[in-house]
């Protein structure tokens, strides 16, 4: 039973700070670019006020990947017959996951700008169709942010999950290796 809850505070953690992100990351891409939420995306929210919009698609959009990642990460961190970790052992790499998609997704997202600014065809896609050019920068920062954030989120959460396996490894082949020396 402790196992579930140390296992569940692992899940929840990562869905906290995924939402956090996410309301972050698109409290910048919702100022830098209204049309990404209200053009690129179908209108859940009666309202076109960047804050508002920011905190609902943020909750939306990362809830669910904060789910994937904490129970994908307390799997690899609490199953099988290796030493167990719990959320003080996975809630730094979490925030580091965090702090480098944030970073990657401002660097991904001034380079969007930047291609686009230098009409490089095909830096938004077929929205270009769809916006009044002198938005397709700032609507091209918003989408590479967006892009790069899932894509290192993603890239980032399986090299935390294949580092905590092989730490509870290393943890198995320390703790053999001590209880046959001390014998």
């Amino acid at each position: 039973m402790l196992g579930m809850l140390e296992a569940l505070k692992i899940v929840g953690f990562s869905v906290l700070c995924a939402v956090i992100y996410g309301i972050l990351h698109d409290q910048v891409t919702a100022h830098v670019s209204l049309e990404y939420f209200t053009v690129a995306h179908p209108p859940l929210f009666p309202t076109e006020q960047p804050f508002l919009l920011a905190i609902g698609w943020g909750i939306i959009a990362t809830w669910w990947v904060g789910l994937i990642l904490g129970a994908a990460l307390a799997c690899s961190a609490r199953i099988g017959p290796w030493p167990k970790l719990g959320l003080e052992d996975v809630r730094r790499a979490i925030v580091m996951l965090m702090i480098v998609s944030g970073v990657l997704a401002l660097v991904a997202g001034i380079f969007g700008w930047f291609l686009t600014n230098a009409n490089v065809p095909g830096t938004i896609g077929f929205w270009a169709s769809e916006l009044p050019s002198d938005r397709h920068a700032r609507f091209a920062f918003a989408a590479w942010a967006h892009s790069v954030s899932y894509l290192v989120g993603a890239i980032g959460g399986i090299i935390i999950m294949i580092r905590k396996v092989l730490r509870r490894r290393k943890l198995t082949q320390t703790n053999s290796a001590s209880s046959t020396y001390s014998g």
